[in-house]
């Protein structure tokens, strides 16, 4: 199962985190975790390819891709929050196609500590 959770802070969405694999198929065929990977990849390659904002990005082989939004105003932060959103749509329609095998949830969390949500479970 993969589990992605969205960060929401005041301003808007502030990171978000996707961890697991889906067990739809074995590692390289499998369809559900290559599209949670592309979504997640695409968002944060656009962050900063279109947006000029680098996110703090954590990732590794087990399975999770994290990321967490430094402090941005104005058009980055509207620019930031139309990616995010498509991010959520993206993941939404997954869960909607491949129920379980994906999750996705939201949670509010005051920004501290720059906006870090990595340690956090």
């Amino acid at each position: 199962m993969i589990v992605c959770e969205l960060y929401l802070g005041e301003e808007g969405y502030t990171g978000c985190r996707m961890k697991g694999h889906s067990g739809w198929a074995d590692a390289g065929g499998d369809i559900v975790c290559a599209a949670v990977s592309i979504l997640g990849c695409t968002c944060v390659n656009s962050l900063e390819s279109v947006c000029g904002i680098v996110p703090r990005i954590r990732e590794n082989d087990d399975g999770i891709l994290s990321f967490d939004l430094p402090p941005v105003n104005g058009e980055q932060q509207r620019d930031a929050q139309i990616l995010m959103r498509a991010l959520k749509q993206g993941l939404s329609d997954l869960t909607e196609a491949y129920p379980q095998y994906v999750t996705l949830s939201e949670r509010k969390i005051p920004r501290k500590n720059g906006g870090n949500h990595h340690d956090e479970a």
